[in-house]
């Protein structure tokens, strides 16, 4: 069934007017009509099926038939600090962990990126966009946002019950024996490095903050690949 982002969604009524985007690809693209039934999402978690009442010029009117749970959306909540990549990288990242999960992306900028902080808040908008759709097309009802850049030393690491960071030059602590212990954690922080990894220090810091510094197996993984292979293997450890 087709799924609509409705950002003005209001689980209290009875019916939603869609405008914009998605009124012009329901009348237009997909010459939907009266009666035909699509699924609406808020991004915060709520889904709805919806039946179209009218498609007019100013929208699309629908109402809501029956609100629903989606079960799409994991129980785990895991939040990426993910190194700014070079580009074209960011929005492969963002669909495929969005995918994958996540809850939250935090845009970060360690002492090796190549890549500035700068010039990015035409950016957030289009990476917001791709984490959109890829809600939609994973059918997931929670789009996870993409903040602002920080700085790594910025990073909020507290309030997690797990914060990992992934080091190549970690030899004895791997992801898989931390995440079989840790069975009962609701929430973590996963912390990736750019293309040309971490400084020794900043992987101190973060572990005298608390954090974890986990190997990801016996090959190293390009800074866009990382982020997958953790969230893929949370998911399969501790997703319920």
């Amino acid at each position: 069934m087709r799924r609509f982002f409705a950002e003005n969604l209001d689980l209290e009524g009875n019916t939603v007017l869609l405008t914009g985007d998605n009124a012009r690809h329901i009348r237009n693209v997909l010459r939907m009509k009266s009666g035909d039934e699509v699924l609406l999402i808020n991004g915060g978690g709520d889904e709805c099926l919806a039946r179209i009442l009218s498609c007019r010029e100013d929208g699309v009117e629908l109402e809501i038939v029956e609100r629903q749970v989606c079960e799409a959306d994991p129980d785990i909540e895991v939040t990426l600090f993910q190194c700014l990549p070079k580009q074209g990288k960011m929005e492969v990242i963002i669909q495929k962990c969005v995918e994958l999960g996540v809850s939250r992306i935090v845009p970060t900028v360690s002492r090796r990126c190549v890549v500035k902080i700068e010039g990015k808040d035409g950016k957030i908008v289009r990476w917001n966009k791709v984490s959109q759709e890829a809600a939609k097309q994973c059918g997931r009802a929670r789009v996870p946002e993409v903040t602002r850049p920080i700085e790594l030393p910025q990073a909020d690491l507290t309030g997690f019950d797990l914060v990992l960071i992934a080091y190549e030059n970690e030899s004895e602590t791997t992801l898989k024996s931390i995440l079989s212990t840790n069975r009962s954690v609701r929430s973590i922080a996963v912390i990736i490095g750019p293309e040309g990894g971490f400084e020794p220090g900043e992987v101190s810091k973060v572990i005298d903050a608390g954090g974890t510094a986990v190997s990801l197996g016996r090959r190293i993984l390009r800074t866009e690949t990382a982020g997958m292979a953790v969230l893929a293997q949370i998911m399969y450890e501790l997703e319920q």
